[in-house]
C-alpha cells in the first residue's frame, strides 16, 4: 500500500508525474487562492465592521455584572484594533476555502479511496471549527468575563484596556475553534493508518494529564474556571475521537 501511495503522490490528476518544482508551483497557487479568500472575507468584514464590533465582540463585556469598562489608551488604538478584527474576521470567514486548498494540495498523496472523503473532511473541519468558536463565544467568554468582573474588591474599578480585552476574546475563540478540530484530526490519522482506537484507549490516562496541561496553556486567563471550561470539552472530544477512529478504521479495513 505504501508503494501505491507513493505512486499516487508522484502523479497529478492526469496521471502525469509531478516533480519537486511542480509541487512547489502547486503549493504557491494554493497559498495564493487561500490568501485571495482571506482578502474577500476581510472586505466583507470591513463592510459590516460596526455591527461586528458593537453587537458581537463588545456584547460579552456589557453583559457582565457589573459591566466591564473598556478604555482606549492610544490615539490610534481603535484604528489598529479595527484593522486586526477585519483581518482575523477575514481568516475566519475564509476557513472553508483555507481547508479546501490545504486538502487539495495533499490530495495527490492520498489513495483514490481516501480522496473521496476530501469534501466531507472540509465540511466537517469547518463545522468543528465554527462549533468550537460558538462554544467559546456563548459559554467560555460569558463565564470567564463574569468571573473576572465579580472577582476582587468592590473598591477597585475594572477599567480594561480595549486591546487586552480583544486579545482575550479573539484568543479564546480561535483556541476553541482549533481544539475542536481534534475529531477530524483523529479521523484523518485513522484513515491513513497512523492512529488506532486501541492506542487511544490505552493511553487515555496520559491523555487526561496532557489535556489538563493544554487547557492551562491555551486559556489566556490564569483562573481555574477558564481551564475547566476548555478541559472538559477537550476530554469529551477525546472520547468522541476514539469512536470516530474506530469508525474510520473499520471503513479502512472494509475498503482494503
Amino acid at each position: 500500500m505504501s508503494d501505491e501511495r507513493n505512486n499516487d503522490f508522484e502523479g497529478n490528476d492526469d496521471g502525469n508525474e509531478m516533480g519537486f518544482l511542480d509541487h512547489l508551483e502547486e503549493l504557491r497557487w494554493r497559498i495564493i487562492k487561500a490568501v485571495f479568500g482571506i482578502v474577500v472575507g476581510a472586505i466583507i468584514c470591513g463592510i459590516f465592521i460596526d455591527w461586528i464590533m458593537n453587537y458581537f465582540l463588545l456584547a460579552p463585556a456589557l453583559k457582565t455584572n457589573p459591566p466591564l469598562v473598556l478604555i482606549n489608551l492610544k490615539p490610534y488604538g481603535q484604528l489598529v484594533l479595527y484593522m486586526e478584527v477585519i483581518l482575523i474576521g477575514g481568516i475566519i470567514l475564509s476557513i472553508p476555502n483555507v481547508f479546501y486548498q490545504f486538502w487539495k494540495f495533499i490530495e495527490p498523496g492520498l489513495l483514490p479511496s481516501e480522496r473521496r472523503y476530501v469534501s466531507w473532511i472540509v465540511f466537517f473541519s469547518t463545522l468543528c471549527f465554527l462549533g468550537g468558536a460558538a462554544f467559546a463565544y456563548y459559554v467560555m467568554l460569558p463565564t470567564a468575563l463574569m468571573f473576572f468582573a465579580a472577582f476582587g474588591s468592590p473598591a477597585i474599578t475594572n477599567n480594561i484596556a480595549i486591546s487586552e480585552y480583544f486579545s482575550f476574546v479573539i484568543s479564546v475563540i480561535l483556541t476553541a475553534g482549533i481544539v475542536f478540530e481534534l475529531p477530524m484530526v483523529s479521523f484523518f490519522l485513522s484513515k491513513v493508518g497512523i492512529l488506532t482506537p486501541k492506542f487511544m484507549r490505552k493511553y487515555r490516562k496520559h491523555a487526561v494529564v496532557i489535556i489538563l496541561i493544554l487547557a492551562a496553556l491555551l486559556t489566556p486567563g490564569p483562573d481555574i474556571t477558564s481551564q475547566l471550561l476548555l478541559g472538559v470539552p477537550l476530554f469529551l472530544l477525546y472520547e468522541l475521537s476514539i469512536i470516530i477512529s474506530k469508525f474510520a478504521q473499520k471503513k479502512k479495513n472494509l475498503e482494503e
